[in-house]
């Protein structure tokens, strides 16, 4: 994949613009090293930190509901700038070496790289999920608390349709590559039969739950598989 990297200045240039794009699309790069820790390390330590302070804010008491929230938050995280940065520059970014704030769930690249995907064997979808999946399958492989898989998978889907869906409302001309695009991913790897896309403007309906309404003041997410089963 030498023959096709992007250059540091290219990829950087496509994190600020879709940094524009507000709340999860932002992935810092580059800066002082204070305050930021290898993803690797919360992976490791299950991601405690972030669940914690998901029960603190929601007042839970089930340990897999913090859990969910805090993967789901993370997956968001992930795919917003990652998708963005293949649909509107067409780079694939190189999210290896990824960290974290040590007060909070931002994330940055403390060296910017990634790969035109243009120039690529395998195709967007397959690129795209590979560079997104090996961070949640150590996620989850580090985690303390139970939670079953499925449901990780669709917190996976679910915050990426939610980040093709701001994107489309963001930018409308990218509708057809995006469409396409998302649409491929939910049919490759631990996506496939999480959920379906359910409308032009990219709804889904995911066939699990986050277990966001089991917080107190919790409630059913608009993509819940329980809502169309009327539970």
């Amino acid at each position: 994949m030498d023959d096709a990297r992007a250059s540091a200045e290219s990829v950087t240039a496509a994190l600020r613009d879709v940094a524009d794009l507000g709340g999860f699309f932002v992935l810092r790069v580059g800066g002082p090293d204070d305050g930021w820790h290898p993803l690797a390390r919360s992976y490791a330590e299950g991601f405690t930190d972030l669940a914690e302070a998901v029960a603190r804010r929601h007042r839970t008491t089930e340990p897999r509901i913090d859990v969910s929230i805090a993967q789901l938050g993370h997956a968001a995280r992930l795919w917003s700038p990652a998708l963005a940065c293949v649909v509107l520059h067409g780079i694939l970014l190189d999210l290896d070496g990824l960290q974290r704030a040590d007060n909070g769930p931002a994330l940055r690249v403390p060296r910017p790289g990634g790969w035109h995907v243009d120039r690529l064997d395998d195709g967007p979808a397959r690129a795209l999920y590979t560079q997104v999946t090996l961070h949640l399958s150590a996620l989850a492989d580090g985690l303390r608390v139970k939670v079953a898989p499925r449901l990780l998978d669709g917190n996976s889907a679910s915050a990426l349709v939610g980040a093709a869906h701001a994107l489309l409302r963001a930018r409308p001309g990218t509708r057809g590559v995006l469409t396409d695009l998302t649409a491929a991913l939910l049919d490759t790897g631990r996506l496939v039969s999480t959920g379906v896309i359910t409308g032009p403007d990219l709804s889904f309906r995911r066939r699990s739950c986050c277990l966001y309404y089991r917080a107190p003041n919790g409630s059913k997410c608009g993509d819940c598989g329980l809502v169309a089963r009327g539970s």
